[in-house]
Protein backbone atom coordinates (compact mmCIF):
# COMPACT_ATOMS: atom_id res chain seq x y z
CA UNK A 1 0.00 0.00 0.00
CA UNK A 2 1.73 3.27 -0.94
CA UNK A 3 0.62 7.02 0.80
CA UNK A 4 -0.94 8.77 -1.87
CA UNK A 5 0.91 12.69 -1.94
CA UNK A 6 -0.25 15.32 0.36
CA UNK A 7 -2.25 12.79 2.61
CA UNK A 8 0.32 13.03 5.56
CA UNK A 9 -1.38 13.82 8.65
CA UNK A 10 -0.07 17.15 10.51
CA UNK A 11 0.49 16.67 13.96
CA UNK A 12 -2.06 17.83 16.15
CA UNK A 13 -1.38 21.79 17.17
CA UNK A 14 -1.62 21.54 21.19
CA UNK A 15 -4.33 23.02 22.62
CA UNK A 16 -4.38 25.93 24.76
CA UNK A 17 -4.07 25.13 28.59
CA UNK A 18 -4.90 27.11 31.53
CA UNK A 19 -1.13 26.59 33.32
CA UNK A 20 -2.42 26.54 36.69
CA UNK A 21 -5.85 24.22 36.81
CA UNK A 22 -5.17 22.75 32.89
CA UNK A 23 -8.80 23.82 31.38
CA UNK A 24 -8.99 24.13 28.00
CA UNK A 25 -11.65 27.29 27.36
CA UNK A 26 -12.09 30.64 28.61
CA UNK A 27 -8.63 31.32 28.46
CA UNK A 28 -6.83 34.70 28.26
CA UNK A 29 -2.94 35.78 28.54
CA UNK A 30 -1.56 36.82 32.27
CA UNK A 31 -0.20 40.59 31.63
CA UNK A 32 3.00 39.79 34.07
CA UNK A 33 4.43 36.40 32.40
CA UNK A 34 2.02 36.18 29.16
CA UNK A 35 0.53 32.54 30.57
CA UNK A 36 -2.50 30.93 29.46
CA UNK A 37 -5.01 31.27 32.48
CA UNK A 38 -8.79 31.52 33.16
CA UNK A 39 -10.64 34.24 32.32
CA UNK A 40 -13.03 33.84 35.80
CA UNK A 41 -12.36 36.43 37.62
CA UNK A 42 -16.02 37.44 37.38
CA UNK A 43 -16.74 34.37 39.68
CA UNK A 44 -15.30 35.90 42.64
CA UNK A 45 -18.05 37.05 45.56
CA UNK A 46 -16.29 39.77 46.85
CA UNK A 47 -15.43 39.16 50.66
CA UNK A 48 -16.01 35.69 50.26
CA UNK A 49 -12.38 34.55 50.44
CA UNK A 50 -13.02 32.16 48.00
CA UNK A 51 -9.74 31.15 46.03
CA UNK A 52 -11.80 29.97 43.02
CA UNK A 53 -10.41 32.07 40.20
CA UNK A 54 -7.02 31.10 38.47
CA UNK A 55 -6.54 34.76 37.40
CA UNK A 56 -7.30 36.38 41.00
CA UNK A 57 -5.47 33.71 42.48
CA UNK A 58 -2.49 34.67 40.22
CA UNK A 59 -2.83 38.56 40.20
CA UNK A 60 -3.53 38.47 44.37
CA UNK A 61 -1.43 35.82 45.59
CA UNK A 62 2.26 35.44 43.52
CA UNK A 63 5.46 38.39 42.90
CA UNK A 64 5.37 37.74 39.50
CA UNK A 65 2.17 39.57 39.67
CA UNK A 66 2.94 42.06 42.35
CA UNK A 67 6.61 42.53 40.90
CA UNK A 68 5.04 43.28 37.26
CA UNK A 69 1.82 45.27 38.85
CA UNK A 70 4.40 47.74 40.85
CA UNK A 71 6.46 47.88 37.53
CA UNK A 72 9.72 46.12 39.44
CA UNK A 73 12.02 46.07 36.18
CA UNK A 74 13.78 42.22 35.40
CA UNK A 75 12.74 39.10 36.87
CA UNK A 76 10.76 38.81 39.62
CA UNK A 77 12.67 35.62 40.68
CA UNK A 78 15.51 37.72 41.54
CA UNK A 79 14.25 41.28 42.23
CA UNK A 80 15.72 43.12 46.02
CA UNK A 81 12.73 45.33 45.79
CA UNK A 82 10.11 42.63 45.53
CA UNK A 83 12.33 40.88 48.22
CA UNK A 84 12.20 43.90 50.52
CA UNK A 85 8.22 44.43 50.55
CA UNK A 86 7.41 41.47 52.46
CA UNK A 87 7.68 39.83 55.52
CA UNK A 88 10.04 36.77 54.65
CA UNK A 89 6.99 34.05 55.29
CA UNK A 90 4.84 35.63 52.86
CA UNK A 91 7.37 35.90 50.64
CA UNK A 92 7.91 32.84 50.33
CA UNK A 93 4.26 31.87 50.49
CA UNK A 94 3.63 34.45 47.73
CA UNK A 95 6.94 33.08 45.39
CA UNK A 96 6.05 28.87 45.87
CA UNK A 97 2.30 28.76 45.94
CA UNK A 98 0.51 26.86 43.58
CA UNK A 99 -0.88 30.39 42.03
CA UNK A 100 2.62 30.55 40.17
CA UNK A 101 3.64 28.84 37.15
CA UNK A 102 7.29 29.18 37.91
CA UNK A 103 8.54 29.03 41.28
CA UNK A 104 10.82 30.74 43.92
CA UNK A 105 14.14 28.46 44.62
CA UNK A 106 15.60 30.86 46.75
CA UNK A 107 14.16 31.24 49.44
CA UNK A 108 15.11 33.02 53.02
CA UNK A 109 15.01 31.53 56.06
CA UNK A 110 12.46 32.57 58.29
CA UNK A 111 11.51 32.28 62.41
CA UNK A 112 7.94 31.03 61.71
CA UNK A 113 5.04 33.26 63.16
CA UNK A 114 3.68 32.19 66.52
CA UNK A 115 0.58 33.52 68.10
CA UNK A 116 1.08 36.32 70.85
CA UNK A 117 -1.60 34.24 73.13
CA UNK A 118 -1.44 30.44 72.33
CA UNK A 119 1.89 30.54 70.71
CA UNK A 120 0.49 27.90 67.50
CA UNK A 121 2.22 28.77 64.78
CA UNK A 122 0.38 30.48 62.42
CA UNK A 123 1.40 30.48 58.64
CA UNK A 124 0.51 33.92 57.28
CA UNK A 125 -0.26 32.96 53.73
CA UNK A 126 -3.53 30.66 54.73
CA UNK A 127 -4.44 31.47 57.96
CA UNK A 128 -6.85 33.85 59.65
CA UNK A 129 -4.90 36.37 62.11
CA UNK A 130 -5.13 39.66 63.52
CA UNK A 131 -2.23 42.12 64.08
CA UNK A 132 -2.66 44.13 67.00
CA UNK A 133 -1.22 47.67 67.48
CA UNK A 134 2.32 46.61 69.07
CA UNK A 135 3.11 44.46 66.06
CA UNK A 136 2.08 40.95 67.87
CA UNK A 137 0.36 38.17 65.56
CA UNK A 138 -3.00 36.08 67.25
CA UNK A 139 -4.87 33.38 65.25
CA UNK A 140 -8.52 33.77 65.09
CA UNK A 141 -9.84 31.74 68.29
CA UNK A 142 -7.12 33.99 70.53
CA UNK A 143 -8.06 37.61 68.84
Amino acid sequence: MTKEKGSAKKPPQPRKRCGLCGKTKNLIKTDCCGNWICDDEHKYVMFSYARNSCHRNHRRQTLCAFHYGEGHEGDWKTCERCRQEFKPEIYVYFGTNEYNFDKLMDLPVFEPTLCAGCGERIRLGTDGYTVKPDGTYWCVSCA
